[in-house]
């Protein structure tokens, strides 16, 4: 189970390491260089993101990562093989990240099974709440894959602990309103926030949004399992390639 792999991680570390890619960005060979380079870093689970041409969670970088990956051609047959070879060749946890309209086209029954056939270990799926998620959260636990929810900073505690209830693996908490990529304050108010939300789940906590560097992540030790680290490790890939990206990784664990 993924929750296992955490904390048996987190006896090795005060805090983990995410990261995230688009599958298929700038294309498929450097997306699996890119992986192998992050894992080779230290990574300890990594997001891969089915490209989807309306990603209304994410900023620009990862938004023009998408755009790019689907004017290449990018397909989810293509994102299920990558995920496959990436799960054979690396002893890493991988989740799938993508909208709930990718699922809803392929069929979510079918989805699932794939992924579970192919060695994943859960999904984000930052658009589907639990109140419309019956039939995806049903062939999730035949699966045994863990489905990844949502805390946000106007959450109310109510919420989060109706949330809490369909969340598995850990749960992801947004460190500040917004989308992807832009800059985080790590401050006090942050603080208050994770602590609402280890009062509201027993499950590994996991922080992203805006981390962009050693210090952002050393400031999550003690207050959180997990630091995701995405749109930075993306720019950095754009405009300075693979190798760029292993050493940037590398510098946060």
């Amino acid at each position: 189970m993924l929750e296992n792999y955490i904390r048996e991680r987190r006896e090795q570390r005060d805090v983990l390491l995410m990261t995230h890619i688009v599958i298929g960005y700038p294309d498929f060979d450097t997306s699996m260089r890119t992986v192998q380079s992050m894992v080779e870093a230290g990574v300890d689970l990594m997001e891969l993101q089915i490209p989807f041409s309306e990603p209304i969670a994410d900023g620009p970088v990862i938004l023009h990562a998408n755009q790019q990956a689907l004017a290449a051609g990018a397909t989810v047959e293509q994102c299920f093989e990558f995920a496959a070879e990436a799960s054979r060749r690396f002893d890493i946890p991988f989740l799938f990240m993508s909208y709930y309209n990718i699922l809803y086209r392929y069929g979510v029954q079918a989805f699932v099974q794939r992924m579970g056939e192919l060695g994943l270990r859960g999904a984000i799926v930052p658009d589907l709440p639990p109140e419309e998620a019956g039939e995806y959260l049903d062939a999730m636990t035949l699966h045994d894959l863990a489905p990844i929810f949502i805390f946000s900073p106007n959450t109310s505690t109510e919420r989060l602990a109706y949330i809490a209830g369909y969340a598995k693996g850990f749960v992801y908490c947004v460190a500040r309103k917004g989308v992807t990529g832009s800059a985080t304050e790590f401050s006090s108010d942050l603080d208050a926030y994770l602590q609402r939300c280890r009062d509201a789940t027993g499950l590994p906590l996991a922080v992203g949004f805006g981390l962009k560097d050693a210090d952002d992540v050393a400031f999550l030790r003690g207050k959180a399992d997990i630091a995701v680290v995405g749109s930075q490790s993306l720019r950095i890939l754009g405009e300075r390639g693979v190798e760029a990206v292993g050493a940037f990784v590398g510098g946060l664990v």
